[in-house]
């Protein structure tokens, strides 16, 4: 489909919060929320490149309504007290987009409360985000909810039995954990249309997007950095990777449940379409095994779902 940044709708009077947002495609997703008019909530874990980030998008978007807040997505302890302040504002969250993630640190790192940090950073600290501020989605009108995959998720599997990936394999992890996003965003639709709570959750990926996550996760000596560095030309530029994520976000013809990437070779970049579906993420028993499983290690629970069968 054609789709860019000029077809994203007006979005005044609408209240977005972005993780990630101080760099890459989050600020990029951010930016031209902001533009067209939305009230955005930069989420990061770094006040200095937050300031900064609010500062260059009101430079760009005139009197743009944007402003930083402090999370640390690889503590749960943080998430919630981000949460608790966004809840004790009051406002209605229109947009949701669980954007913030790391990328195949070559030892094996854990989270504050011990999860592996890909795990723990990607999907975990969302799923609870989520969670803690349903009922200020709920509080909106036709709220949605977009969560950040992977063509990486291709090669995913979910071990129940192992989700903290020991022995530690980057790859490995990351595929997990990106998958796991992915089945969330499926079941947290099949959810909400099962409780009427009002919310569209749909998924994204960027493709191969011209980010600091290789080297950042990678280290700058990493044969994928080299690639990153040298070979820039294949991979898409940063505003057009983050076009999947704002179709899923702000499009009319965005489907809820959806799942929306670039579609030309591989989908590694290219013209925004449906994305192909790992044919894991549409095993509904395990994402319901898996959702549970979340609830136990993140302490954080969604209503209970009243299911037939």
């Amino acid at each position: 489909m054609s789709y860019s940044e000029r077809d994203i709708p007006d979005l005044s009077g609408k209240t977005a919060v972005v993780t990630g947002a101080t760099g890459g495609l989050g600020y990029e997703t951010a930016r031209m929320l902001a533009q067209h008019g939305a009230r955005v909530i930069l989420a990061g874990r770094n006040a200095d490149k937050g300031r900064k980030a609010v500062s260059d998008i009101r430079a760009s978007a005139g009197q743009a309504d944007v402003a930083f807040e402090l999370v640390d997505l690889s503590s749960l302890a943080s998430v919630a007290a981000f949460s608790n302040r966004l809840t004790s504002a009051g406002d209605p969250i229109d947009i949701l987009v669980n954007n913030a993630g790391v990328m195949t640190p070559p030892t094996r790192k854990t989270t504050s409360d011990g999860f592996e940090l890909q795990f723990g950073t990607n999907y975990l600290s969302h799923f609870a985000l989520t969670a803690h501020v349903l009922p200020m989605l709920r509080a909106a009108a036709d709220a949605r909810v977009v969560s950040l995959s992977s063509v990486a998720a291709r090669q995913g599997k979910i071990d129940l039995g192992n989700l903290q990936s020991e022995p530690y394999r980057p790859m490995v992890a990351y595929s997990q954990s990106k998958l796991a996003c992915l089945m969330f965003a499926f079941e947290l639709q099949r959810r909400s249309q099962e409780n009427n709570w009002g919310i569209a959750s749909l998924a994204a990926h960027p493709g191969v997007a011209r980010t600091d996550l290789i080297v950042n996760g990678m280290g700058d000596q990493s044969p994928a950095a080299f690639v990153r560095r040298y070979l820039t030309f294949l991979f898409a530029p940063v505003p057009q990777a983050a076009l999947p994520t704002l179709f899923a976000a702000t499009a009319a013809d965005a489907v809820p449940g959806a799942y929306y990437g670039p579609k030309g070779l591989l989908e590694v970049r290219g013209p925004v379409g449906v994305a192909t579906t790992p044919k894991a993420a549409l095993d509904v028993a395990l994402a319901r095994r898996l959702w549970d499983e979340s609830e136990k290690l993140s302490g954080v629970l969604f209503p209970v779902t009243a299911r037939a069968g």
